[in-house]
């Protein structure tokens, strides 16, 4: 049914707040997706200190209008409540997001060889060309990696470093060089590929994890202190742009606490950041990570909300996604299964012990349902001596977790943070382990036991930070080369993949009674949408972006009709900057 028709039929519910209260911002004559419940739709919604107050027609809420209320006419557009990535690596990436050269969603490679050739012809002397992940062969038109002569013939003359997924790297020989790899040049997690010639080829591999593309890409350099910055402005200004108005960062490897978080906190200190941020704490050293762990808690203070956020804000600092290293199974679907090593649990249960004593929500990186099941075990026998009881925790990935490892998991009153790492690694799945009849993760399942699930990226080193992809994934169950991974009935209704990337997501940082939905009460975070999600074809979702971004109750991005009700972006720095140039992800 047509939205006018089913506004006259009575069929689109909103709630209106019994007083007049006023309002410093309306939305009007919009297509309002309250996500409280499926098919509840509004006409507006008024906004006063960085709540929403009111939720109704548009004759009902330009009631709560006063003296200098601003008044936005959506245009018969879709409003969403903002999207909220349950897994995202936002602080790293924001130090180093004007550095990169993004080919996510670039359509060819031919496309994407000529960004890297005229990027490096703007890049200085002693500066690397670098992408670094959020792309796959199967995007692109030729469905083929692009070959080290390719990289070479691109760019002869400045160091390029490109980085694929968690299974490969290339340098051209500009990167070699100025690398000074050689034949002896040795990774205990990885393989420098020599030629016939005994010297190295550009091709790093990672086997069985990362650990030899992310050493070398901390040897590309990184932005000064200023440039970062401004690189953060501009990260979380290009997720406003796709709709992104809360993130749960994850930490990562080089994310060290406190130093490399200095940047975000003097943004949220002075009222710059555009994204709300929750943040994990990720250990960095092997064998150490107690000790980080036994340091931070004397440093951080979760549930204050005195660090990275808005005066509404709600931190929630835990432990997690990498609680310890030898817990980790990197998904590089290219190689093996990786096994644990037999001495991962004498050193997951006491960081486990001293996060639940001391009440720390935690997260663990988790693919593979083997290794779920040993972290289940010990997540088990700390319940038994110090009870969770009702303490936050959750897996992050889970992709063949079991429905008997569901059960324990709600049975201890855990969650499953899920990504759209399929869409990008489906068909490297496919090719090792054949074809699947069960959904991975196993979604509806999830959602049948009733455990919260929120949808995220795990963008950006290798997914993409492009919510709508994600968002595409759940519903289409579709790979980014279109490979139908799911069966027919596993695919998530629009409404239901929408609810786990917004009030699904809160959870993870125990806001889901103030995020998620367009109702009285709760943050006033909202995008406009130049296309109805809930009505357009399949495949348009994951070319969908904002037209106008929210965020407390202030206007933070606009485009369109709506470009100039928001603040400008301020110039990107450097001005060699790939960004300057090309932006962010490529749905153009």
């Amino acid at each position: 049914m047509q939205y006018a028709a089913m506004l006259a039929a009575g069929l689109v519910t909103g709630q209106l707040s019994t007083a007049a209260l006023a309002a410093d911002l309306i939305v009007t004559n919009a297509k309002v997706a309250t996500m409280v419940k499926e098919g509840d739709f509004a006409q507006a919604v008024a906004i006063d200190g960085g709540k929403i107050t009111a939720v109704g027609s548009t004759a009902q809420i330009l009631k709560h209008k006063k003296a200098g209320t601003r008044v936005i006419d959506a245009g018969g557009r879709t409003v969403i409540p903002g999207l909220n990535d349950s897994h995202l690596h936002i602080i790293r990436e924001g130090l180093n997001y004007n550095a990169e050269l993004r080919w996510d969603g670039v359509t060819s490679l031919k496309e994407a060889l000529r960004m890297l050739k005229e990027q490096a012809a703007r890049t200085p002397e002693g500066q690397w060309v670098k992408v670094v992940g959020g792309w796959n062969e199967y995007q692109f038109a030729e469905r083929r990696l692009p070959t080290l002569e390719e990289i070479n013939e691109a760019v002869p003359d400045k160091p390029v470093f490109i980085l694929y997924l968690y299974g490969l790297g290339f340098l051209n020989q500009k990167g070699i060089a100025t690398l000074g790899y050689d034949k002896d040049t040795r990774y205990k997690d990885g393989v420098v590929e020599l030629g016939a010639d005994g010297k190295p080829t550009g091709l790093l591999v990672a086997k069985p994890n990362a650990m030899i593309l992310y050493s070398t890409l901390a040897k590309t350099g990184a932005l000064p202190r200023d440039q970062q910055v401004n690189s953060t402005l501009q990260y979380y200004r290009e997720l406003n742009r796709l709709g992104v108005t809360s993130a749960i960062d994850a930490g990562g490897g080089g994310q060290a606490y406190p130093d490399d978080y200095a940047v975000s906190l003097e943004l949220a200190k002075d009222g710059k950041l555009t994204v709300r941020t929750s943040y994990y704490l990720f250990a960095q050293q092997p064998g150490k990570e107690l000790a980080d762990y036994e340091r931070w808690l004397t440093l951080a203070r979760p549930d204050r909300n005195d660090h990275l956020f808005y005066a509404n804000g709600y931190n929630t600092e835990g432990g997690g996604e990498n609680l310890v290293w030898s817990a980790a199974d990197f998904e590089n679907f290219l190689e093996p299964r990786p096994d644990m090593p037999a001495h991962m649990e004498s050193e997951l249960e006491p960081v486990l012990r001293l996060l639940v004593k001391n009440r720390w929500p935690f997260r663990i990186h988790a693919t593979y349902g083997e290794s779920i099941e040993r972290d289940l075990a010990v997540i088990e026998k700390v319940n038994a001596d110090t009870p969770l009881n009702g303490l936050r925790w959750f897996f992050d990935h889970a992709e063949t977790i079991t429905d008997a490892q569901l059960a324990r998991v709600k049975a201890l009153g855990g969650g499953i943070a899920v990504q759209d790492r399929m869409y990008f690694q489906g068909e490297a799945y496919w090719k090792r382990y054949g074809a699947q009849t069960r959904q991975m993760p196993p979604i509806r399942t999830m959602l049948k036991m009733g455990i919260p699930v929120g949808l995220g990226t795990d963008g950006t080193r290798v997914s993409s930070y492009g919510p709508w992809p994600s968002l595409y994934w759940a519903v289409t169950g579709k790979t980014a080369g279109g490979l139908q991974l799911w069966q027919p009935g596993d695919a998530l209704s629009r409404f239901d993949a929408l609810r786990l990337m917004t009030r699904g997501s809160a959870w993870m940082s125990g806001e889901e009674n103030v995020k998620g939905q367009i109702a009285p009460g709760q943050y006033a975070d909202l995008v406009v949408l130049p296309r109805d999600y809930f009505t357009i074809p399949a495949d348009g979702i994951r070319k969908l972006e904002s037209l106008l971004t929210i965020v407390n109750g202030k206007v933070v991005y606009g485009a369109g009709p709506f470009a100039r009700q928001a603040p400008a972006a301020p110039p990107v720095e450097p001005s060699w900057s790939p960004v300057k140039v090309y932006g962010g992800y490529q749905n153009r």
